[in-house]
C-alpha cells in the first residue's frame, strides 16, 4: 500500500482519509473483543496502543525524509535528481498554490527541528540519525497531552463528588 510513498504530498484531509482506512483494517484484523459478556468494537485508542503509536501517515514522512538524503546524495546527472533541482519558468496558475514535495519534506524536517539539512546530508550518520528521529516523532503529542489533562480534571471533579 505504501509503494511509492516517498513522492506523495498529503494534505490534511487525505492524511485523515488514510488513518480511517488504516484503523478499519486493524479492525478488521483484530476483530471485537469479548468483555463483561459482551462483543465490543475496539476503539480509536486501543487499536494505537496495538499499533505502539505507529501509523501510515508516519511512515510516508519517514519515507519521505529517507528519499530526500537519497536524493541529494545522487550524482547530478541522474534524472530524479535533475527533477528535484530543476526550477519552474513561468507563472503559477490562480488560486491556492500547490502542494510541492520539496516545501512538504522541509516543513517535516521543520518540524523536527531540523536545520541546514543540506549539510547533514553529506553526513551519512547524521542523516541516519535524523531519519531515526523522524520514526519517533509524533505529532499527536500535543493532542495526547490535552487528553491525559483532561483525564485528570474528570478524575479529580470525580474525586470531589
Amino acid at each position: 500500500m505504501l509503494c511509492g510513498a516517498e513522492a506523495w504530498t498529503l494534505r490534511k484531509k487525505e492524511e485523515q482519509g488514510l488513518l480511517i482506512f488504516e484503523r478499519k483494517i486493524f479492525r478488521r484484523k483484530y476483530g471485537p473483543k469479548y468483555e463483561n459478556g459482551e462483543w465490543k468494537s475496539r476503539t480509536n485508542r486501543e487499536l494505537e496502543e496495538m499499533s505502539k503509536g505507529e501509523n501510515i501517515v508516519k511512515l510516508t514522512k519517514v519515507q519521505r525524509i529517507s528519499w530526500l538524503g537519497h536524493l541529494e546524495g545522487m550524482v547530478e546527472g541522474r534524472m530524479p535528481k535533475k527533477i528535484f533541482t530543476q526550477e519552474l519558468e513561468g507563472t503559477r496558475r490562480r488560486g491556492r498554490p500547490r502542494n510541492r514535495w520539496k516545501e512538504k519534506v522541509e516543513r517535516d524536517l521543520q518540524v523536527l527541528g531540523v536545520r541546514r539539512w543540506r549539510e547533514l546530508v553529506a553526513d551519512r550518520k547524521k542523516w541516519r540519525e535524523i531519519v531515526r528521529q523522524a520514526k519517533a516523532h509524533s505529532a499527536n503529542g500535543r493532542r495526547r497531552r490535552r487528553r491525559r489533562r483532561r483525564r485528570r480534571r474528570r478524575r479529580r471533579r470525580r474525586r470531589r463528588m
